[in-house]
Protein backbone atom coordinates (compact mmCIF):
# COMPACT_ATOMS: atom_id res chain seq x y z
CA UNK A 1 0.00 0.00 0.00
CA UNK A 2 1.03 3.51 -0.68
CA UNK A 3 1.53 5.63 2.35
CA UNK A 4 -0.96 8.27 2.93
CA UNK A 5 0.07 11.54 1.35
CA UNK A 6 0.78 14.23 3.88
CA UNK A 7 1.53 11.84 6.67
CA UNK A 8 4.76 12.59 8.49
CA UNK A 9 6.74 10.90 11.22
CA UNK A 10 7.64 13.21 14.02
CA UNK A 11 10.32 12.00 16.42
CA UNK A 12 9.73 12.55 20.05
CA UNK A 13 12.23 14.78 21.75
CA UNK A 14 14.86 12.93 23.81
CA UNK A 15 14.47 13.19 27.51
CA UNK A 16 17.33 14.78 29.46
CA UNK A 17 18.45 12.20 32.01
CA UNK A 18 21.40 14.22 33.34
CA UNK A 19 23.02 12.77 36.47
CA UNK A 20 22.92 15.41 39.18
CA UNK A 21 26.26 14.15 40.60
CA UNK A 22 28.15 14.30 37.28
CA UNK A 23 29.30 17.87 37.77
CA UNK A 24 30.55 17.06 41.22
CA UNK A 25 32.43 13.98 39.98
CA UNK A 26 33.94 15.96 37.09
CA UNK A 27 35.00 18.70 39.47
CA UNK A 28 36.47 16.20 41.91
CA UNK A 29 38.31 14.25 39.18
CA UNK A 30 39.70 17.49 37.74
CA UNK A 31 40.98 18.56 41.11
CA UNK A 32 42.53 15.15 41.66
CA UNK A 33 44.25 15.26 38.29
CA UNK A 34 45.44 18.78 39.00
CA UNK A 35 46.65 17.69 42.43
CA UNK A 36 48.55 14.75 40.96
CA UNK A 37 50.17 17.00 38.34
CA UNK A 38 51.07 19.46 41.07
CA UNK A 39 53.07 16.69 42.77
CA UNK A 40 54.54 14.77 39.84
CA UNK A 41 55.94 17.84 38.06
CA UNK A 42 57.78 19.10 41.18
CA UNK A 43 58.95 15.55 41.87
CA UNK A 44 60.47 15.33 38.39
CA UNK A 45 61.83 18.86 38.74
CA UNK A 46 63.50 18.02 42.06
CA UNK A 47 65.00 14.87 40.56
CA UNK A 48 66.91 16.80 37.86
CA UNK A 49 69.36 18.62 40.20
CA UNK A 50 69.79 15.42 42.19
CA UNK A 51 70.87 13.62 39.01
CA UNK A 52 73.08 16.55 38.06
CA UNK A 53 74.85 16.13 41.40
CA UNK A 54 74.98 12.35 41.67
CA UNK A 55 76.10 11.41 38.13
CA UNK A 56 79.42 13.35 38.19
CA UNK A 57 80.11 12.29 41.79
CA UNK A 58 79.51 8.64 40.91
CA UNK A 59 81.68 8.68 37.79
CA UNK A 60 84.45 11.04 38.93
CA UNK A 61 85.43 9.47 42.22
CA UNK A 62 88.60 7.81 43.53
CA UNK A 63 89.29 4.10 43.07
CA UNK A 64 86.84 3.74 40.19
CA UNK A 65 87.96 3.29 36.56
CA UNK A 66 86.91 6.20 34.37
CA UNK A 67 85.92 5.20 30.86
CA UNK A 68 86.52 8.12 28.42
CA UNK A 69 82.87 8.08 27.28
CA UNK A 70 81.54 7.99 30.83
CA UNK A 71 83.96 10.69 31.90
CA UNK A 72 82.91 12.95 29.02
CA UNK A 73 79.25 12.36 29.90
CA UNK A 74 79.83 13.17 33.57
CA UNK A 75 81.78 16.31 32.75
CA UNK A 76 79.06 17.40 30.34
CA UNK A 77 76.39 16.89 32.99
CA UNK A 78 78.44 18.84 35.51
CA UNK A 79 79.00 21.72 33.09
CA UNK A 80 75.25 21.93 32.33
CA UNK A 81 74.14 21.25 35.89
CA UNK A 82 73.81 24.89 37.08
CA UNK A 83 71.58 25.78 34.13
CA UNK A 84 69.49 22.60 34.13
CA UNK A 85 68.95 22.65 37.87
CA UNK A 86 68.10 26.36 37.91
CA UNK A 87 65.50 25.86 35.17
CA UNK A 88 64.04 22.88 37.00
CA UNK A 89 63.80 24.85 40.25
CA UNK A 90 61.99 27.70 38.49
CA UNK A 91 59.47 25.28 36.94
CA UNK A 92 58.87 23.62 40.30
CA UNK A 93 58.28 26.94 42.04
CA UNK A 94 55.89 28.16 39.34
CA UNK A 95 53.88 24.92 39.40
CA UNK A 96 53.77 24.96 43.20
CA UNK A 97 52.58 28.56 43.31
CA UNK A 98 49.85 27.97 40.74
CA UNK A 99 48.60 24.71 42.26
CA UNK A 100 48.81 25.61 45.93
CA UNK A 101 45.34 27.13 46.31
CA UNK A 102 43.65 24.12 44.70
CA UNK A 103 45.33 21.44 46.74
CA UNK A 104 43.17 19.98 49.48
CA UNK A 105 45.18 16.85 50.35
CA UNK A 106 47.23 17.21 53.51
CA UNK A 107 49.96 14.98 52.09
CA UNK A 108 50.22 17.11 48.98
CA UNK A 109 50.43 20.27 51.06
CA UNK A 110 53.43 18.77 52.87
CA UNK A 111 55.07 17.25 49.77
CA UNK A 112 54.84 20.31 47.56
CA UNK A 113 56.91 22.68 49.76
CA UNK A 114 59.38 19.85 50.46
CA UNK A 115 59.92 19.17 46.77
CA UNK A 116 60.24 22.89 46.06
CA UNK A 117 62.87 23.22 48.78
CA UNK A 118 64.69 20.14 47.45
CA UNK A 119 64.75 21.56 43.92
CA UNK A 120 66.11 24.91 45.08
CA UNK A 121 68.70 23.27 47.38
CA UNK A 122 69.83 21.01 44.55
CA UNK A 123 70.20 23.99 42.22
CA UNK A 124 72.37 25.74 44.81
CA UNK A 125 74.52 22.65 45.42
CA UNK A 126 75.38 22.33 41.72
CA UNK A 127 77.50 25.45 42.20
CA UNK A 128 79.53 23.78 44.98
CA UNK A 129 82.81 22.02 44.16
CA UNK A 130 82.58 18.94 46.34
CA UNK A 131 86.25 18.11 45.77
CA UNK A 132 87.29 21.41 47.32
CA UNK A 133 85.18 20.59 50.36
CA UNK A 134 87.35 17.52 50.90
CA UNK A 135 90.58 19.33 49.91
CA UNK A 136 90.28 23.01 50.62
CA UNK A 137 92.04 25.29 48.11
CA UNK A 138 94.92 27.51 49.20
CA UNK A 139 93.60 30.69 47.59
CA UNK A 140 96.08 33.13 49.12
CA UNK A 141 99.37 31.23 49.55
CA UNK A 142 101.71 32.62 52.18
CA UNK A 143 105.49 32.18 51.97
CA UNK A 144 108.17 32.58 54.60
CA UNK A 145 111.92 32.46 54.95
CA UNK A 146 113.68 29.21 55.74
CA UNK A 147 114.09 30.29 59.36
CA UNK A 148 110.38 31.02 59.75
CA UNK A 149 109.10 27.64 58.51
CA UNK A 150 109.23 24.44 60.52
CA UNK A 151 109.90 21.60 58.07
CA UNK A 152 111.85 18.43 58.83
CA UNK A 153 115.10 17.98 56.94
CA UNK A 154 114.00 14.73 55.27
CA UNK A 155 110.69 16.07 53.99
CA UNK A 156 110.40 16.63 50.25
CA UNK A 157 109.72 19.95 48.56
CA UNK A 158 109.05 20.99 44.97
CA UNK A 159 111.59 23.65 44.10
CA UNK A 160 110.97 26.23 41.36
CA UNK A 161 113.46 28.90 40.33
CA UNK A 162 112.55 31.61 37.81
CA UNK A 163 115.02 34.44 37.50
CA UNK A 164 116.30 35.40 40.93
CA UNK A 165 113.23 34.08 42.78
CA UNK A 166 113.01 30.61 44.29
CA UNK A 167 109.95 29.03 45.92
CA UNK A 168 109.71 25.68 47.68
CA UNK A 169 106.40 23.85 48.03
CA UNK A 170 106.44 21.20 50.80
CA UNK A 171 104.84 18.08 49.40
CA UNK A 172 102.81 17.36 52.55
CA UNK A 173 101.18 20.76 52.10
CA UNK A 174 100.69 20.26 48.36
CA UNK A 175 99.30 16.76 48.83
CA UNK A 176 96.27 18.19 50.61
CA UNK A 177 95.65 21.34 48.56
CA UNK A 178 96.72 19.74 45.24
CA UNK A 179 97.06 23.11 43.47
CA UNK A 180 98.67 26.42 44.38
CA UNK A 181 98.29 29.30 41.95
CA UNK A 182 101.42 31.41 42.33
CA UNK A 183 103.64 33.97 40.60
CA UNK A 184 107.43 33.53 40.54
CA UNK A 185 109.73 36.00 38.81
CA UNK A 186 106.67 37.61 37.24
CA UNK A 187 105.54 34.28 35.73
CA UNK A 188 102.09 32.92 36.74
CA UNK A 189 102.50 29.24 37.59
CA UNK A 190 100.40 26.42 39.03
CA UNK A 191 102.30 24.16 41.41
CA UNK A 192 100.41 20.85 41.50
CA UNK A 193 100.67 17.56 43.34
CA UNK A 194 98.62 14.35 43.24
CA UNK A 195 99.41 11.99 46.10
CA UNK A 196 97.54 9.01 44.61
CA UNK A 197 100.00 8.89 41.71
CA UNK A 198 102.98 10.73 43.28
CA UNK A 199 103.13 13.41 40.58
CA UNK A 200 104.50 16.83 41.47
CA UNK A 201 104.45 19.07 38.40
CA UNK A 202 104.52 22.81 37.81
CA UNK A 203 102.65 24.33 34.87
CA UNK A 204 102.51 27.77 33.30
CA UNK A 205 99.12 29.43 33.76
CA UNK A 206 99.38 31.44 30.54
CA UNK A 207 97.33 30.16 27.58
CA UNK A 208 96.84 32.36 24.51
CA UNK A 209 97.98 35.39 26.48
CA UNK A 210 95.36 34.82 29.19
CA UNK A 211 96.21 33.93 32.80
CA UNK A 212 94.22 30.97 34.05
CA UNK A 213 93.40 30.10 37.66
CA UNK A 214 93.12 26.41 38.44
CA UNK A 215 90.91 24.52 40.88
CA UNK A 216 90.69 20.85 41.81
CA UNK A 217 88.02 19.20 39.64
CA UNK A 218 88.06 15.49 40.48
CA UNK A 219 90.04 12.46 39.43
CA UNK A 220 90.58 10.38 36.32
CA UNK A 221 91.93 6.84 36.81
CA UNK A 222 93.95 7.85 39.84
CA UNK A 223 95.23 11.20 38.60
CA UNK A 224 93.85 14.60 39.60
CA UNK A 225 91.77 16.75 37.28
CA UNK A 226 92.00 20.54 37.26
CA UNK A 227 89.45 23.13 36.09
CA UNK A 228 90.35 26.65 35.04
CA UNK A 229 87.96 29.33 36.28
CA UNK A 230 88.14 31.36 33.07
CA UNK A 231 86.84 28.76 30.56
CA UNK A 232 85.80 25.83 32.80
CA UNK A 233 88.02 23.55 30.73
CA UNK A 234 89.20 20.35 32.46
CA UNK A 235 92.93 19.55 32.52
CA UNK A 236 94.83 16.36 33.36
CA UNK A 237 97.33 17.08 36.12
CA UNK A 238 100.01 14.59 35.06
CA UNK A 239 100.03 15.65 31.38
CA UNK A 240 98.94 19.30 31.47
CA UNK A 241 96.51 18.65 28.62
CA UNK A 242 92.92 19.90 28.44
CA UNK A 243 90.61 16.89 28.04
CA UNK A 244 87.25 18.67 28.13
CA UNK A 245 85.77 22.09 27.49
CA UNK A 246 86.52 25.04 25.18
CA UNK A 247 90.29 24.50 25.43
CA UNK A 248 90.20 20.73 24.83
CA UNK A 249 93.42 19.56 23.20
CA UNK A 250 95.49 22.51 24.41
CA UNK A 251 98.71 21.89 26.31
CA UNK A 252 100.06 23.78 29.33
CA UNK A 253 103.73 24.69 29.31
CA UNK A 254 105.83 22.72 31.79
CA UNK A 255 107.89 24.77 34.26
CA UNK A 256 111.08 23.07 35.39
CA UNK A 257 111.05 21.95 39.01
CA UNK A 258 113.10 19.73 41.30
CA UNK A 259 111.89 17.38 44.02
CA UNK A 260 114.46 17.70 46.81
CA UNK A 261 114.73 17.07 50.52
CA UNK A 262 114.26 20.26 52.50
CA UNK A 263 117.78 19.91 53.95
CA UNK A 264 119.37 19.86 50.50
CA UNK A 265 117.12 22.61 49.12
CA UNK A 266 117.91 25.07 51.89
CA UNK A 267 121.65 24.52 51.37
CA UNK A 268 121.30 25.21 47.67
CA UNK A 269 118.87 28.11 48.08
CA UNK A 270 119.46 29.75 51.48
CA UNK A 271 117.55 32.86 50.38
CA UNK A 272 114.57 30.94 48.99
CA UNK A 273 111.00 31.23 50.24
CA UNK A 274 108.92 28.31 51.53
CA UNK A 275 105.16 27.85 51.26
CA UNK A 276 103.72 27.98 54.76
CA UNK A 277 100.96 25.61 55.87
CA UNK A 278 97.40 26.89 55.58
CA UNK A 279 96.79 26.96 59.34
CA UNK A 280 93.04 26.14 59.43
CA UNK A 281 93.67 22.95 57.45
CA UNK A 282 97.14 21.94 58.64
CA UNK A 283 95.70 19.20 60.85
CA UNK A 284 94.33 17.50 57.71
CA UNK A 285 97.73 17.19 56.04
CA UNK A 286 99.04 13.65 55.58
CA UNK A 287 101.59 12.23 57.98
CA UNK A 288 105.22 11.98 56.93
CA UNK A 289 104.79 8.31 56.00
CA UNK A 290 101.96 9.08 53.56
CA UNK A 291 103.68 7.14 50.77
CA UNK A 292 103.35 3.85 52.69
CA UNK A 293 99.63 4.44 53.10
CA UNK A 294 99.10 5.36 49.44
CA UNK A 295 100.91 2.22 48.30
CA UNK A 296 98.16 0.20 50.01
CA UNK A 297 95.38 1.82 48.01
CA UNK A 298 93.65 0.13 45.10
CA UNK A 299 94.53 1.19 41.58
CA UNK A 300 92.20 1.02 38.58
CA UNK A 301 94.84 0.70 35.84
CA UNK A 302 95.80 -2.90 35.10
CA UNK A 303 99.60 -3.23 35.01
CA UNK A 304 99.84 -7.03 35.23
CA UNK A 305 100.95 -7.57 31.64
CA UNK A 306 103.88 -5.21 32.18
CA UNK A 307 105.16 -7.30 35.08
CA UNK A 308 105.63 -4.13 37.14
CA UNK A 309 103.72 -3.40 40.34
CA UNK A 310 101.26 -0.49 39.99
CA UNK A 311 102.87 1.48 42.82
CA UNK A 312 106.44 1.04 41.59
CA UNK A 313 107.84 4.56 41.75
CA UNK A 314 109.31 5.64 38.43
CA UNK A 315 111.21 8.65 37.16
CA UNK A 316 109.65 9.35 33.79
CA UNK A 317 111.49 11.24 31.05
CA UNK A 318 110.00 12.38 27.76
CA UNK A 319 111.93 13.60 24.73
CA UNK A 320 109.54 14.60 21.97
CA UNK A 321 107.12 11.73 21.45
CA UNK A 322 109.44 9.21 23.08
CA UNK A 323 109.32 8.37 26.79
CA UNK A 324 111.23 6.16 29.16
CA UNK A 325 110.67 5.18 32.80
CA UNK A 326 113.46 4.55 35.30
CA UNK A 327 112.68 2.68 38.54
CA UNK A 328 113.62 5.05 41.35
CA UNK A 329 115.02 2.15 43.38
CA UNK A 330 117.43 1.36 40.54
CA UNK A 331 118.58 4.99 40.32
CA UNK A 332 119.18 5.24 44.06
CA UNK A 333 121.15 1.98 44.03
CA UNK A 334 123.30 2.97 41.05
CA UNK A 335 123.85 6.61 42.22
CA UNK A 336 124.63 7.58 38.63
CA UNK A 337 123.18 6.34 35.32
CA UNK A 338 124.20 7.35 31.79
CA UNK A 339 121.71 6.47 29.11
CA UNK A 340 119.98 7.72 25.97
CA UNK A 341 116.37 8.71 25.39
CA UNK A 342 115.39 9.12 21.73
CA UNK A 343 119.10 9.37 20.90
CA UNK A 344 119.70 12.12 23.47
CA UNK A 345 122.52 11.29 25.91
CA UNK A 346 121.37 11.88 29.49
CA UNK A 347 122.73 11.62 33.00
CA UNK A 348 120.69 10.65 36.07
CA UNK A 349 122.37 11.68 39.28
CA UNK A 350 121.54 11.04 42.95
CA UNK A 351 122.19 13.99 45.26
CA UNK A 352 124.36 14.21 48.37
CA UNK A 353 121.28 13.49 50.50
CA UNK A 354 121.08 10.03 48.85
CA UNK A 355 117.43 10.70 47.98
CA UNK A 356 117.04 13.59 45.56
CA UNK A 357 117.50 12.94 41.84
CA UNK A 358 118.28 15.24 38.93
CA UNK A 359 118.48 14.54 35.20
CA UNK A 360 120.79 16.33 32.75
CA UNK A 361 121.39 16.34 29.02
CA UNK A 362 125.07 15.66 28.37
CA UNK A 363 125.15 16.90 24.80
CA UNK A 364 125.51 20.59 25.69
CA UNK A 365 129.14 19.92 26.72
CA UNK A 366 130.21 16.75 24.91
CA UNK A 367 127.77 13.92 24.13
CA UNK A 368 130.56 11.34 24.38
CA UNK A 369 131.65 12.31 27.90
CA UNK A 370 131.72 9.67 30.61
CA UNK A 371 131.05 10.49 34.24
CA UNK A 372 132.02 8.70 37.42
CA UNK A 373 130.83 9.37 40.95
CA UNK A 374 133.50 10.68 43.26
CA UNK A 375 133.92 8.99 46.69
CA UNK A 376 133.14 12.15 48.68
CA UNK A 377 129.69 12.32 47.06
CA UNK A 378 128.43 9.73 49.52
CA UNK A 379 128.46 12.33 52.30
CA UNK A 380 125.99 15.20 52.56
CA UNK A 381 128.45 18.08 52.73
CA UNK A 382 127.75 21.37 54.44
CA UNK A 383 127.67 23.28 51.16
CA UNK A 384 125.80 21.38 48.47
CA UNK A 385 126.44 24.09 45.90
CA UNK A 386 130.18 23.44 45.80
CA UNK A 387 130.32 19.77 46.76
CA UNK A 388 131.80 17.59 44.01
CA UNK A 389 129.48 14.76 43.02
CA UNK A 390 130.92 13.41 39.75
CA UNK A 391 134.05 13.63 37.60
CA UNK A 392 134.28 13.33 33.85
CA UNK A 393 136.97 10.95 32.63
CA UNK A 394 137.95 13.13 29.65
CA UNK A 395 139.06 16.31 31.47
CA UNK A 396 138.83 15.11 35.10
CA UNK A 397 136.74 18.17 35.90
CA UNK A 398 134.55 17.92 38.99
CA UNK A 399 130.81 18.61 38.84
CA UNK A 400 128.24 19.36 41.53
CA UNK A 401 124.65 18.17 41.91
CA UNK A 402 123.43 21.23 40.05
CA UNK A 403 125.20 19.92 36.96
CA UNK A 404 127.94 22.55 36.89
CA UNK A 405 131.70 21.99 36.73
CA UNK A 406 133.26 23.51 39.84
CA UNK A 407 136.90 22.69 39.09
CA UNK A 408 139.13 21.56 36.25
CA UNK A 409 139.30 22.41 32.57
CA UNK A 410 135.51 22.74 32.21
CA UNK A 411 134.96 24.86 35.35
CA UNK A 412 131.99 27.18 34.91
CA UNK A 413 130.22 25.05 32.30
CA UNK A 414 126.89 23.43 33.14
CA UNK A 415 124.89 20.52 31.84
CA UNK A 416 121.36 21.24 30.64
CA UNK A 417 118.69 20.17 33.18
CA UNK A 418 115.99 17.88 31.81
CA UNK A 419 112.43 17.68 33.07
CA UNK A 420 111.61 14.45 34.86
CA UNK A 421 108.44 13.29 36.55
CA UNK A 422 108.29 11.05 39.60
CA UNK A 423 105.21 8.96 39.03
CA UNK A 424 103.75 5.65 40.13
CA UNK A 425 103.97 3.12 37.31
CA UNK A 426 100.20 2.76 36.85
CA UNK A 427 99.83 6.47 36.10
CA UNK A 428 102.94 6.77 33.93
CA UNK A 429 101.92 3.71 31.91
CA UNK A 430 98.35 5.00 31.55
CA UNK A 431 99.47 8.30 30.02
CA UNK A 432 102.56 6.95 28.25
CA UNK A 433 101.43 3.53 26.95
CA UNK A 434 104.37 3.29 24.53
CA UNK A 435 106.97 4.06 27.21
CA UNK A 436 110.01 1.84 27.50
CA UNK A 437 111.45 0.88 30.87
CA UNK A 438 115.08 1.04 31.93
CA UNK A 439 116.54 -2.25 33.09
CA UNK A 440 119.94 -1.71 34.55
Amino acid sequence: MTPEIGAAHVAEPALDHKDPGADRRFSTDGKAASSRAAIWIPLAGALVPMLCLSIPIYVIRPFRPQDPTQLAMALTVRSLAPWLSALSAIVVLLVAKRAWSGIVSRGSRIALPALSLLAVAGAVLTHVNIFEIMFHPYDAPVFGTIASVQTDDDEKVLSVKIGPEVHAYPIRTMGYHHIVNDIIGGVPIAATYCTLCHTGLVWSRIVDGRTLHFRLAGINNGNALMRDEETSSIWQQSTGQAIFGPLKGRQLGLIHSDELTFALWRKEQPQGLVLKPDVPYESKYDDKDWEKEVEKTRTVVDTRQSGIAPHELMLGISVGEYSKAYPVKAILAAKIIQDQVAGVPILLLVGPDQTSIRVFQIGRVDPSMTFLRVPSADQNGSDAAIQAMIQDTETESHWNFQGCAISGKLAGQCLKPLDANKDYWFDWMNHHPASTVFHG
